[in-house]
């Protein structure tokens, strides 16, 4: 029965390859099906894409290179020019990071050398390969940091804020001392890492009253910063709606936080000045951090300078001073003695961190005195660009040419028009001689380090033709610097040796002078080679 109803050959053949194109058929509709949902699920990606554009985006890429970058509005890529630019710019990306890890770069140790012995200077980096600088003014109140920051402020490729860390102060209470200076410290430095990603959000959560759909009237001194003041920053004046902190030099309205973050990210460099940070060390995360090129410039003053100017713009502050002075008391609060003994201790500590050169601050840390700044401002400026790696603008010496030559009338305690080389000792015929003792005793450790003189009586605090400054170099440090000290002996690079060059040669120096300055006064932060324009 069952061979009666076997099939012939052939037709078992042509079922066998109906069989086989059905598994054939069934695999392509399985492939088709999968296409289709993958189209599907792009489809919303691109759609939840588009939206999320339209949400302000407060970070950039982990590796600081702007998402201009990578793609172009209609999502093609960008020219090979533009390419190579950013590129480019992760190459310094991955070299600061070389540095920071204590890693000399291939090659760059050679040429630093070869270019040492020639005696030339660093050659310029090429159109577009310039990394995304990071500049932080730390200074303290009444030092001059306000019109150094306007050296940062005019430049046109640098977003510039001014004070920032105010609305921190303002908001977060920290009582004096201790552990709580500690953290204080430690929450400005978070605020401060984000502000330089350009995360200007952050500041909303201390801004009061709290900003509405990302607007705000109270951004503190924001007519100080011009890129919060220039297009697209600057949107249309709106009437009745009153701005604590307006524009100078035209009307905006309330402070878009979204279109500043914006700003900030389109701008080549950033910078800002803050009072606030007062240890050094506090900032190695941020010198550590791969998104950031940091550069630390400390600007110091003559403590006796800084206290006459406190007891002008804080008065309410300084009436205990006030009062020892007209009443002539014996003693003075030592509270108020101590407070200035740690303010200048502070600011001593950090210089000598800064002026070690650690890792983690090599080339990133340069100490400057205001007096310096007041004496010879253009060329204060262009030393302080070239140490951040910026080329100075004639915009901004434009800018100190005119501001360095104010009328006195036009001068004001907050402001940054001033005629400065009259202007940094004039502290000097106002103050009683008994108030500078009090500073010169309280402060003279910092003021030995920063190089400034002790008044020895009154007449010579009142005498134009008695300096009270040191003669000194620009306070910085480069590998090329290092072999420019003049040692004969080969090897000799380290910051050590470089140190006991420098105090060699200076003690033949003092020695011909006759010996006015020990040879070994000079403090451990100086024990290098100053590099001299």
């Amino acid at each position: 029965m069952e061979k009666g109803l076997a099939l012939p050959q052939d037709c078992r053949d042509f079922l066998h390859s109906l069989r086989m194109r059905s598994k054939y058929a069934l695999f392509l509709a399985f492939v088709v099906v999968v296409f289709v949902f993958i189209e599907k699920e792009n489809k919303i990606i691109s759609r939840v894409s588009d939206k999320l554009r339209q949400i302000p985006q407060p970070l950039v890429d982990a590796n600081g290179t702007d998402p201009a970058l990578i793609l172009a509005d209609n999502a093609s890529l960008l020219s090979l020019s533009e390419l190579d630019s950013a590129f480019t710019q992760l190459q310094g990306r991955l070299r600061n990071l070389s540095l920071q890890l204590g890693v000399e770069p291939a090659g760059e140790a050679e040429s630093e050398e070869a270019r040492a012995e020639a005696g030339e200077e660093e050659p310029p980096p090429p159109p577009g390969a310039r990394p995304r600088r990071h500049v932080l003014l730390m200074a303290t109140t009444r030092t001059g940091s306000s019109f150094v920051g306007e050296f940062f402020n005019q430049q046109g490729n640098i977003f510039y804020l001014f004070e920032p860390l105010w609305h921190i102060e303002r908001t977060v209470s920290f009582e004096a001392g201790g552990a709580n200076a500690a953290g204080s410290a430690l929450v400005y430095r978070d605020v401060l890492k984000q502000l330089f990603l350009c995360d200007l959000y952050v500041l909303e959560h201390f801004i009061s009253p709290l900003p509405e759909d990302h607007l705000t009237q109270f951004m503190f001194r924001r007519g100080s910063s011009r890129s919060l003041c220039e297009e697209p920053v600057c949107t249309p004046f709106v009437k009745k709606v009153f701005e604590k902190y307006h524009c100078k030099n035209r009307r905006c309205g309330p402070l878009n936080v979204t279109l500043a973050a914006e700003a900030c990210r389109r701008k080549e460099h950033m910078a800002l000045k803050a009072v606030r940070i007062r240890q050094l060390e506090f900032l190695q995360p941020l010198a550590e951090d791969p998104r950031l090129d940091l550069r630390v410039i400390q600007l110091v003053r003559d403590p006796r300078a800084v206290l006459a100017s406190r007891m002008v713009a804080f008065a309410g502050k300084y009436e205990g001073w006030k009062k020892w002075l007209a009443e002539g008391q014996a003693r003075l609060g030592e509270d108020e003695v101590q407070r200035l003994r740690g303010n200048c201790e502070s600011i001593r500590l950090s210089a000598e961190l800064g002026l070690r050169q650690p890792a983690w601050l090599r080339g990133r840390y340069m100490l400057v005195r205001y007096e310096d700044v007041a004496r010879w401002p253009l060329r204060k400026a262009r030393e302080m660009y070239r140490f951040a790696g910026i080329p100075l603008t004639a915009q901004v010496e434009d800018w100190i040419q005119r501001n360095t030559q104010a009328a006195q009338d036009g001068s004001g305690i907050y402001s940054t028009q001033k005629n400065s080389s009259e202007q940094f000792e004039k502290w000097r015929f106002s103050m009683p001689f008994k108030l500078a003792q009090v500073v010169q005793a309280a402060c003279g450790p910092a003021m030995h380090l920063f190089g400034y003189r002790l008044a020895r009586d009154a007449a010579s605090l009142t005498n134009r033709s008695v300096s009270l400054l040191e003669e000194r170099g620009t306070f910085w440090v480069t590998s090329a610097t290092w072999k420019q000290s003049g040692c004969e002996e080969a090897g000799r690079t380290s910051r050590e040796h470089s140190g006991s060059c420098w105090r060699e040669r200076r003690r033949r120096k003092d020695q011909s002078l006759g010996g006015q300055m020990a040879a070994c006064s000079a403090p451990r932060a100086l024990l290098f080679e100053p590099h001299v324009e």
